[in-house]
This record gives C-alpha cells, structure tokens and sequence, in this order.
C-alpha cells in the first residue's frame, strides 16, 4: 500500500504529529489532488481542538478546512469545508467543488487569505442584503479576519467603514487599509460606549468577530444612539473570541429595526457564495493576507507559533 505524509491530530488539544498515512484513493465521484498550501486558521485549531461545533471527536484525523491544489490536469484550485483533512501532500477533491485559480496564483497567499477573507465576504455577500454605499463596522478589525474585513467592504462598495478594536497600534495602520474612522475599545466602558456613539450611531452593518460582553455593551451603544430607530441595523456574529453568549433584552428588538444573523458553516449553501468572486480578488492582490510559509514536517512547531498582524502561517507539504 503506498503511503503520504500528513500531519495527524491523534489527541483533542494537542498540536499534530507528522505522520506517514495511507494515500488517498480517487472513486466515481473524487479526484486526487497535489496539496501545495494549507492555512493553519483559528476555526482549524479549534476544531482539532474539539471545541468548535464543526469537530467530529474522532481520533485519529488529519486537520486542515481548505488549502490550494494542483489538480492532475495541472490547474490551480482552491478547496475547503469542514472535515476536507488538507494538510497531507494529496488529499481527494470533488471537481465540482473546486473554485479554479489563475495560473500565476501564489498558492502560499491563497491560502493564507482565503478562509480570513471569506467570513466577511459570504456575510457581506450571501448573508445580509448588503448594498454599495451602506455603512459597515467591523468589531474585532484588528484581528486578521476583522483586519481584511476592512478591505472586503470596500472592495464590495461600502460607503463608509468602521474599525473597532482593542489593538491601538494596529487600529491606527488599518486608516490606511480601507477604514474611515477607528474606534478603540477601551476598559473603560464609558469612553468605549461614548467613542461608539460617536462613530457608528447609524451605521447600516455590524460584522462582529467578538460577541459575547464587548457585543452587549457595543449593541447598547449603538441602538441607543440611533437617530432613526426604524432604520434597519443588521448585526451579523462571525466569531466569539469575547465569548459564547449575549444577554439580549426583547425591549431591543421591539424597540429598533434589530435584525440578528450569524455567519458561518452550515449557514449558507457555499455553491451561493460567490467563491470564484473572491479567489479572482485574492489571487489579484486585492484581498490578502500576509503568509508565514512552513514545512509540513515543522506541523508540532508551526501550529503553536504566533502570527504578528496580518500574518498567517501556511503549511508547505
């Protein structure tokens, strides 16, 4: 039987081992793909790490959501989706999946982009009816999902663009990265409500990447500063690095044109996406991030290191 290289996840909470593992094996309906970049993302450290809804729990499993291929017709294409197991040096693909890439595409950057660009792209672009000229602020922009949520707003048409982070240093780059005001979240709730008031009163779009406390205070904020409480505020929650939960009270929604959605697996049919929309601006330079470029046999080391702003490691099989 021949074998591959893979990184494996052989126990909940601990960083993969490099292992040899049987190669995959193309069927009726998948195809045999040579990986050449795999972003090591958080939601792929959280699912190894059993704590994300998408996590399975059985050991063992080779990690990774998406990752850019060579096909064996010598294309590019990028691929993902819970459970897809890219990082090993050949995964099996389904064609009909596969988003195709320019030649020339950098599958280092793709790979480092794609899955940060795309929480805010399908909220801006599936998820809300989002229209060019509507305002949008971004909580947790200093993150690098947050950070190139900046610039997928702009790229779609946002009329204006709030920042809101903890991270004053990056929050002050990000004015020259698409953002029209920044808003730093302080430990000092007054000053952080009374900066949100002052910012995003009547914005039309919030892309929230913390929850949790933050987002209680920062909806209070916000709704209670509205000029118009008939006009619709849309807030959408992709991530939960402030916590699981809010505690909303039902005289919010009465009382203001409130609509509460969520991005993420399971919310959207990806077929409706628009991921070729995406990859072509990825793979232009439009939207990117920064990639950390690392072997596969470095998994244990790569997977623990810390990326600086606008960074992300990818593993080179």
């Amino acid at each position: 039987m021949e074998h591959i290289n893979a990184a494996l996840i052989e126990s909940l909470g601990e960083p993969p081992r490099y292992r040899s593992v049987p190669a995959p094996q193309a069927d009726p309906h998948h195809e045999v793909a040579e990986v050449l970049a795999v972003g090591i993302h958080p939601v792929t450290r959280a699912i190894a790490s059993g704590s994300h809804y998408a996590s399975s729990g059985t050991l063992p499993f080779i990690p990774g959501i998406d990752g850019v291929v060579r096909r064996a017709d010598g294309s590019l294409a990028y691929v993902g989706g819970p459970g897809s197991g890219t990082m090993a040096e050949r995964i099996l693909i389904n064609p009909r999946s596969a988003v195709p890439l320019p030649a020339d595409a950098d599958p280092a950057t793709v790979a480092a982009s794609m899955n940060p660009a795309m929480s805010s792209w399908i909220a801006l672009h599936a998820r809300v009816p989002f229209r060019p000229g509507q305002s949008v602020l971004v909580i947790g922009a200093t993150g690098a999902a947050g950070s190139i949520a900046i610039k997928v707003a702009r790229h779609l048409g946002a009329g204006q663009v709030i920042a809101a982070g903890r991270n004053q240093e990056r929050l002050h780059q990000l004015l020259s990265e698409g953002a029209d005001k920044v808003v730093s979240l302080s430990p000092d709730d007054d000053v952080t409500t009374a900066a949100l008031a002052g910012a995003a009163a009547d914005v039309d779009i919030v892309l929230d990447y913390v929850w949790g406390a933050p987002t209680e205070l920062a909806m209070r904020a916000i709704l209670d500063a509205r000029t118009d409480h008939t006009q619709l505020l849309d807030w959408v929650h992709i991530g939960g690095t402030g916590g699981p939960t809010i505690t909303l009270d039902g005289s919010d929604l009465r009382s203001n044109a409130l609509r509460l959605s969520g991005s993420g697996f399971g919310s959207i049919d990806m077929q409706h996406a628009g991921l070729p929309e995406l990859a072509s601006a990825v793979a232009s330079g439009a939207l990117t991030i920064r990639p950390r470029p690392a072997a596969l046999v470095d998994i244990e080391e790569a997977w623990t290191y810390q990326n600086s702003p606008g960074e992300r490691t990818v593993i080179i099989p």
